[in-house]
């Protein structure tokens, strides 16, 4: 079993790090001085950027997220039921969307800025206003649209946590902040890390919304060397990418050692729904702005917009849409989703039995391509995909005889292969952490009573990892959902999604019109957002 669970770990590394393999391969090449023209301009600028984007961005990622998820957690106070799952809304607005919203709000022509000119009678020159187009600007944007990871992540770790702790807490006189500092935080440290984790990969990988607000990134800078008209161009972006994957495996590796350091482990049977502390007066309220605030800035008002400028202007095929579009979509999402938390709980489990130093390697391996602008992952996918239709194609032949065209080029399948090496990281470090919260002491007793490992995983695991699953399966599907780069440039010949539909108007400058496709992937993402909280809340909840 042993051998087994390696050897598993080293074909699916193998396969879903193949896109990330075969860009870098090309770093030793000659870039033509394309690299060293890099190097003496903009790199500095791209460093200086993306390290302040993802200092501040996991900054108010971690003060949003693991605040509201404590407070709808373990206190009562006004509106704390919509709220609680409200808070995971902004999962359904990609980021790029929210840059669309604000600019358009917040800009010099906007209706904000306009009504202050004419209430104040104000010109240009006589105040200070916000630039959303700037690094400020992203951090806020990126944070209103991430946070959610973390706040899932903690309120998962939260709610699985036994009562009886938070309770013998209680009695020793600790109050709501007492009890979150000396016992809630330490157990729910290994999912907040994970969390915070997605939530830096996801800020280096992001192109559009930051690229939207004219902040040069090593993602814009990657996607801007990669388009540039020269024949050393994916050398130099390969070059580039090299030296975002090794932030990116610095970062795995902290967050693995910090995860390591910090196990803490249920010793209580009971998992009884804790009584909830009751906030009064201005304490309640307070609370309830607290939560209320990200959900209004992160999904509320830009969806506000999108709803007047739809029923302003809108898109004439806003129909059609949202029911072929939205259908593509919906599919897509689902099988990826499903596969990702499959193969996630097939790797979790096999580095939590066999944790080798050669298996935490390969698991890190396997995690870094969603640190990876998707659209150098989408032509490390077309390579390999090409390579293998061609040596499927001559296998074909010399068995059957007759020539066969390209299998796999131009489907489906590379689409969901590209979704994989993008998003496996999400179920995997989500997986990883929740096993980490359940004792191995539970394992070597389903042992002795003649369990077999894949017996403990499906019995003993899976059962305890419901919240879990279901908290991956969320993010991964929104994630696919709201996925662009990849999506654009793998998809079949004819087959379209809603992301692809908003990428095509808004670079056009058709906002008005766009805003009916940036409803239509609200929607899509909002149901399973809604319904999988819920049972998150439930299967959690009702544990005994």
């Amino acid at each position: 079993m042993r051998s087994f669970s390696t050897g598993f770990v080293l074909v699916i590394a193998a396969i879903i790090a193949a896109p990330v393999a075969v860009v870098l391969a090309s770093i030793g090449s000659d870039s033509g001085g394309l690299w060293q023209h890099l190097v003496s301009t903009v790199l500095p600028g791209y460093v200086r950027n993306t390290v302040a984007l993802a200092a501040g961005v996991a900054a108010l990622t971690l003060l949003f997220g693991v605040s509201t998820a404590w407070l709808v957690t373990v206190c009562r106070f006004p509106g704390r039921n919509l709220l609680r799952w409200a808070l995971l809304l902004p999962l359904a607005i990609p980021a790029y969307l929210g840059a669309y919203a604000y600019t358009d709000l917040l800009q010099f022509a906007g209706p904000v800025q306009t009504w202050l000119r004419e209430v104040f009678s104000w010109s240009r020159g006589d105040y200070w206003f916000p630039q959303v187009r700037s690094l400020s600007g992203a951090i806020v944007l990126l944070s209103l649209a991430l946070y959610p990871y973390v706040y899932m992540a903690a309120r998962a770790a939260f709610l699985e946590q036994s009562a009886s702790s938070l309770e013998a807490a209680r009695t020793l006189g600790l109050g709501p902040w007492g009890c979150f500092k000396r016992v809630a935080l330490p157990l729910a440290r290994p999912s907040i890390a994970a969390g915070v984790a997605l939530v830096l990969m996801e800020t280096l990988a992001e192109f559009g919304a930051v690229q939207y607000c004219a902040v040069d990134t090593f993602a814009t800078g990657i996607v801007r060397t990669f388009t540039l008209p020269n024949q050393y161009a994916l050398t130099a972006a390969a070059q580039l990418s090299a030296l975002l994957l090794v932030v990116v495996v610095v970062l795995v590796v902290v967050e693995t050692r910090l995860r390591k350091s910090a196990r803490f482990f249920e010793t209580s049977g009971r998992r009884r729904q804790l009584r909830a502390w009751p906030l009064k007066g201005g304490n309640a309220w307070l609370a309830t702005a607290v939560c209320a605030l990200p959900v209004a800035l992160g999904f509320v008002i830009p969806t506000a917009l999108f709803v007047h400028l739809t029923i302003k202007a809108g898109d004439a095929r806003a129909r059609e849409m949202f029911l072929e579009m939205g259908r593509n979509t919906f599919v897509l999402a689902g099988i990826a989703s499903v596969l990702a938390v499959l193969l996630g709980l097939g790797l979790a489990f096999a580095v939590r039995f066999r944790d080798t130093p050669w298996v935490r390697f390969l698991i890190g391996v396997a995690g870094m391509g969603y640190a990876v602008p998707g659209a150098v992952l989408a032509i490390g996918v077309l390579i390999v995909v090409a390579w293998t239709d061609h040596r499927l194609r001559g296998l074909v032949q010399s068995v059957v005889g007759t020539p066969t065209g390209l299998l796999l080029s131009g489907t489906a399948v590379a689409l969901l292969y590209g979704y994989q090496s993008r998003f496996l990281a999400v179920s995997l470090n989500f997986i990883r952490a929740g096993l980490t919260r359940i004792e191995p002491s539970l394992d070597g007793a389903a042992r002795t009573l003649g369990a077999t490992p894949m017996m403990t995983l499906f019995r003993v695991h899976v059962p305890m990892l419901r919240g879990t699953l279901l908290a991956a399966l969320i993010l991964v599907f929104v994630d696919v959902v709201k996925e662009l780069p990849a999506t654009l440039m793998l998809r079949p010949f004819g087959l379209e999604t809603l992301s692809v539909r908003v990428y095509q108007l808004a670079s056009d400058e058709r906002l008005s019109e766009a805003s009916s496709g940036a409803l239509a992937i609200i929607l899509v993402g909002l149901l399973p957002v809604i319904v999988l909280s819920w049972v998150v809340d439930r299967s959690v909840i009702s544990k005994s």
